[in-house]
C-alpha cells in the first residue's frame, strides 16, 4: 500500500507541476497585457524567488554545501545568463508576440533540443545501428519540422469563441501579434533552457546543493536584468505597480512560476527521475490551451495545431529511445548476477555458513540500489526475483533474513 501511496504522491506532484506551468502562461500573458515591463517583470519575479528559496538554501543545504571559489561564482554567473536572462527574457518576447498556447506548445521541443545538443557535446551516445538510436534522431528531426510547421504556416482558425472570464485587457487577439517573429523568440527560449540543463551536468558535479544552485542563478539573473534595465527602463513609472491585477502576476510568477515549481521540479525528479517529468509536459500544453481559451479567448490556427502535435510525437520518440537504451544495460546487469548467485550456490552448496552468498544478498538488498530495495517486503522482493528468473528463491530470501 505505501508503495501505491507513494506512486500517487509522485503522480499528484508531477500533475501539480504542469498545473503551475500552466498558470504561469497564462498570467505572464495577462501582465503583459496590462503594460508591465518585460524587463521589470523578470526582476521582480526573481527577486521574490530569491527571498523564497534563499532560507531554505542555506539551512537546509548547510552542511552539504562546498565552499565558493571565485571561479565557481564566475560559473553561477555565466549559468544565471543562459538561464534567467537569455531564458526569461525570449521567453517573454515571444509571449508577447504569440498566445500562450503556442509558447507551451513550442516548449515541448526543449527535451529534443537538449539531446541534441548533449549528443554535439558527446554527453550523449547515439548509436545509429539500434532502434533506440533511430528513434532519438527520427524524433530531432520531427521536432525541428514541427516547430517549423508553427513558424511559417499559421493556417486558418479552427474553434474560436469568446472568453467565459472577462478580464478586461486581458484578450491576447490583438494586434500585436506577430507570428513568425514570436516563434523565433521562443526557439530562443527554448535554446536558452536546453542549453540551461546541459549545463546543469558539469556544475552539479562541481557544486552538489541543487536549491543553493537555484538560489545563486536568481539572485545572478537579477542583477543582469537590473544592468539592461538601466538602458532599457530608466522610467520610475515603468517600476511602479499600477493596480492589483499586476501585482497577482507579479506575485504568482515569483512564488509560483519559480520558487514553488523549482522546488517541485527538484522533488519530482528526484522521486521519479528527469523521464518520468519530461513524459508529463504535453500536459501542460493542453491546460495552457484550455485555459486560454476559457480566459483569454485565445484562437486556435491549423498550422500551429498540425506543428504541436508533430513536437509532442517526437517528444515521445526521443523519450522512448532513452527509456529503450537503458534496458539493455540493466539486462546485461541482471544476466551477470544471475550467474554469480548460481555459481556461488554450486559452489557452497551442502554448507550452512556462506558468507559470500551474504554479503551478495545484502548487497542487491540495499536501499535504494539495483532491483530490490531492503524496504519492500519480503513477498515483494520474491516476485521482483522471480521476474528475473533466479531459480533458488528459497536461498536467496533466507540469506537475506540472516542479514
Amino acid at each position: 500500500m505505501r508503495g501505491v501511496s507513494e506512486k500517487v504522491k509522485l503522480l499528484m506532484g508531477v500533475l501539480a507541476l504542469q498545473l503551475c506551468f500552466s498558470g504561469f502562461h497564462i498570467v505572464s500573458r495577462a501582465a503583459l497585457n496590462m503594460g508591465v515591463s518585460k524587463i521589470v517583470f523578470p526582476v521582480y519575479r526573481n527577486v521574490i524567488a530569491v527571498l523564497l528559496l534563499a532560507p531554505f538554501a542555506y539551512f537546509l543545504e548547510k552542511k552539504d554545501r562546498p565552499p565558493l571559489t571565485f571561479s565557481l561564482l564566475v560559473e553561477l554567473f555565466l549559468f544565471a545568463f543562459v538561464g534567467i536572462t537569455a531564458n526569461q527574457g525570449f521567453y517573454l518576447l515571444g509571449l508577447y508576440y504569440l498566445s500562450p498556447t503556442y509558447a507551451s506548445a513550442i516548449q515541448n521541443s526543449v527535451p529534443v533540443i537538449t539531446f541534441a545538443m548533449a549528443a554535439a557535446l558527446r554527453l550523449e551516445q547515439v548509436n545509429i545501428n539500434k532502434k533506440h538510436g533511430v528513434a532519438k534522431i527520427i524524433g530531432t528531426i520531427v521536432s525541428i519540422g514541427g516547430a517549423t510547421i508553427i513558424t511559417l504556416y499559421k493556417g486558418p482558425p479552427l474553434l474560436h469563441q469568446p472568453p467565459y472570464i472577462t478580464l478586461g485587457a486581458m484578450s491576447s487577439s490583438s494586434q500585436i501579434l506577430n507570428w513568425t517573429l514570436g516563434c523565433v523568440y521562443m526557439l530562443g527560449n527554448c535554446i536558452a533552457w536546453s542549453a540551461w540543463m546541459v549545463l546543469q551536468v558539469p556544475l552539479l558535479k562541481k557544486y552538489p546543493a541543487r536549491l543553493s544552485v537555484t538560489a545563486f542563478t536568481c539572485f545572478f539573473g537579477v542583477i543582469q536584468f537590473l544592468v539592461i534595465a538601466v538602458f532599457t527602463e530608466p522610467e520610475i513609472d515603468k517600476w511602479k505597480v499600477h493596480s492589483g491585477g499586476e501585482l497577482c502576476t507579479i506575485l504568482y510568477a515569483g512564488l509560483v512560476g519559480s520558487g514553488i515549481s523549482f522546488s517541485l521540479q527538484i522533488w519530482c525528479i528526484d522521486r521519479g527521475g528527469p523521464l518520468f517529468v519530461a513524459v508529463f509536459q504535453p500536459v501542460q500544453t493542453v491546460a495552457v490551451a484550455i485555459m486560454a481559451s476559457l480566459i483569454l479567448g485565445d484562437e486556435l490556427y491549423t498550422g500551429g495545431i498540425i506543428g504541436s502535435i508533430l513536437i509532442i510525437i517526437a517528444l515521445y520518440l526521443v523519450l522512448w529511445g532513452k527509456s529503450e537504451e537503458k534496458k539493455p544495460e540493466s539486462q546485461e546487469g541482471v544476466k551477470d548476477l544471475t550467474k554469480l548467485l548460481l555459481d556461488e550456490e554450486n559452489q557452497h552448496k551442502g554448507n550452512t555458513d556462506i558468507p559470500c552468498m551474504n554479503a551478495i544478498a545484502k548487497s542487491i538488498a540495499s536501499t535504494g540500489h539495483g532491483i530490490l530495495a531492503i524496504d519492500e517486503s519480503n513477498a515483494t522482493c520474491g516476485k521482483a526475483l522471480a521476474s528475473i528468473g533466479l531459480i533458488s528463491l528459497k536461498l536467496i530470501m533466507e540469506l537475506i533474513g540472516r542479514g
